[in-house]
């Protein structure tokens, strides 16, 4: 007797799904049992749904393919919302099996009985609730074809009891799976893209997570143009590797280069990114947004030029039309003052073996340095994307996923979990805040009880240290942010994990040289700075009256040292001098 969970397995195994990410629960009893009886996609147990999105989410973004959650009913799937909206907002493709109560009961008020076909609805590109078993397989294909085309999240609500109907027969339909097609603007569009291009005497190319695959035909672009190359956050590993034109990042994680080459700039070019702060673009410029969403075409700034295409396919129609830039000025005045900005942030990331608290940049760096040719590195949202994106070198193979778009906490692990379930021989490091590692810690034993041999390196300052910033900058005494810790290595070695912890620089590379040779799961308990500061690359009028209104309140309230450890910071005295 095949029953309708059978035949959701086996439609997931045609499409190249090889697990699924979840916690058991009564409603999802016939579906993990079909699992178990199928043996051809593997269930991946966590301990908290949350968690099973964010895996989801990291597996799908690794390998473009679909990916798949499951939670129980009414608390079981709502844990799921976290991770589902961060795997939405960063266009990745992920099913989401949302058991729902008796289908008889709905409606009316039956224990743990919510509606998830509404609930879901706003982080997902589909959405709907099977109330008979003929709907299935149908509405399950309808799904699973959606999130892959759109790259986003479907959610399919099942009443635990169809699990268990028998399949009365269908008709196979073709494996669903990722496909590629070419897609680029008209001729006359890019007839008149190139017009406002060759009329430019300083063009700057801005690129985000649309150039993936494109590398090498942006910095085909960048030379004829001979344009300086800024990359949003997710565009760091897909263009600042191999590339003469990258001169760094820009928006409130970047540095001044980034910023200065856009802002002096007669054209802006946009490749393949929602970059989302209107305040960093440049206040005189033409801009031409080139986006295969064209949805998402000038809803930052105003734009000159619309382009709807794919990034490569456009660029190779686009350059035959395109004249050599004869003067190199503009290029070779970003070019310099990246170099000085480059210069000026490597400085803070030098091995001082006399500074304690040890500085964050400085872990970053020997991160980087340490890890493999081809590690995943999976920063929590905080100060570790910072140190991330300016710390941590891509050279192609190489991958840097995060909660970007959404900017959760604790997402480092829950998507380590995932990126290391896919790739089992690969080296996956997540850069843990303290805060963001603690509000799902149980995952910890997710790692354990998987053999997931996951490196975690903790960026421990005893604090909610992004908040504080923002605190600082809006003139806001810090309150409520700091963080009571356990020492982190000893909790890891007494769940069976390798841990160590780390208090002087002369330690930490030892440290961290025999977490990642471990076999197994690891965590280094890095003690860093609290008052190390992330200045954006442009301080506002606002921002610094917000520091002077920090700098009073906090003396007033009694806490002069905190002001004091803070003039300290080499990065205060950069920027603020």
């Amino acid at each position: 007797m095949t029953t309708i969970a059978d035949t959701i397995v086996d439609i997931l195994d045609d499409a190249g799904v090889k697990r699924v990410y979840g916690l058991p629960g009564d409603s999802l009893n016939g579906f993990t049992d079909a699992i178990r009886r199928a043996g051809t996609v593997e269930w991946s147990h966590v301990r908290h749904e949350e968690a099973a999105a964010f895996a989801a989410a990291a597996e799908a973004a690794l390998t473009g393919e679909l990916a798949v959650c499951a939670g129980s009913c009414g608390p079981g799937n709502l844990h799921l919302i976290n991770g589902l909206f961060d795997a939405n907002r960063s266009r990745v493709p992920v099913l989401a099996i949302a058991a729902q109560i008796p289908a008889t009961e709905i409606g009316t008020t039956y224990f743990q009985e919510t509606h998830p076909q509404e609930l879901f609805r706003e982080c997902s590109v589909y959405t709907e609730l099977v109330s008979v078993p003929e709907q299935l397989p149908r509405v399950l294909e309808i799904a699973m074809r959606t999130a892959i085309e759109r790259r986003g999240v479907a959610v399919v609500v099942i009443p635990g009891e169809i699990f268990l109907k028998v399949e009365v027969g269908r008709e196979k339909s073709a494996p669903i799976r990722a496909t590629r097609s070419i897609v680029r603007p008209v001729d006359s569009e890019l007839a008149k893209a190139a017009e406002l291009l060759n009329g430019s005497k300083k063009v700057t190319i801005l690129g985000g997570a649309g150039t993936e695959g494109a590398h090498d035909k942006v910095v085909a672009l960048a030379e004829r143009l001979k344009a300086p190359i800024v990359h949003a956050l997710r565009g760091k590993e897909f263009l600042e590797y191999d590339n003469p034109y990258d001169v760094g990042m820009t928006g409130l994680l970047g540095f001044a280069s980034g910023y200065k080459a856009m802002e002096s700039c007669d054209t802006l070019l946009m490749l393949g990114t929602d970059f989302p702060y209107p305040q960093f673009f440049p206040s005189k410029a033409t801009i031409i947004q080139l986006d295969l969403r064209g949805e998402q075409i000038g809803r930052r700034t105003p734009i000159d030029l619309a382009l709807v295409g794919d990034v490569g396919d456009t660029i190779d129609a686009l350059l035959p039309l395109l004249e050599e830039t004869k003067s190199s000025r503009h290029l070779d005045a970003a070019l310099s003052h990246y170099a000085k900005a480059r210069k000026e942030l490597d400085d803070l990331a030098d091995d001082d073996r006399d500074r304690t608290p040890i500085h964050p940049q400085y872990v970053a760096r020997l991160v980087s340095e340490l890890a493999t040719d081809d590690a995943v590195f999976i920063p929590d949202v905080g100060s570790p994307v910072v140190w991330a994106a300016r710390y941590l070198k891509m050279n192609g193979s190489r991958r840097l996923i995060g909660s970007f778009s959404h900017g959760t906490m604790a997402n480092a692990v829950p998507h380590a979990i995932g990126a290391q379930s896919a790739f089992p021989e690969r080296q996956v490091v997540a850069l843990s805040g303290d805060g963001g590692l603690a509000m799902l810690f149980g995952e910890l034993l997710t790692l354990r009880q998987n053999g997931l041999p996951v490196k975690i390196v903790v960026f421990n300052n005893s604090s909610l240290n992004f908040v504080e910033l923002e605190m600082k900058a809006a003139g806001i005494v810090n309150f409520g942010t700091g963080l009571d810790n356990p020492n982190f290595a000893d909790v890891a070695n007494a769940l069976g994990i390798h841990g160590a912890r780390v208090e002087r620089p002369g330690d930490l590379e030892g440290a961290l040289r025999a977490a990642f040779a471990h076999d197994g799961p690891a965590l280094v308990d890095v003690v860093t700075a609290r008052q190390e500061l992330s200045i954006p690359p442009t301080v506002t009028a606002q921002q610094a009256k917000g520091f002077a209104l920090y700098a009073i309140r906090t003396v007033l309230s009694g806490n002069a040292k905190e002001l004091v450890d803070l003039a300290e910071t080499n990065v205060v005295r950069r920027v603020l001098r």
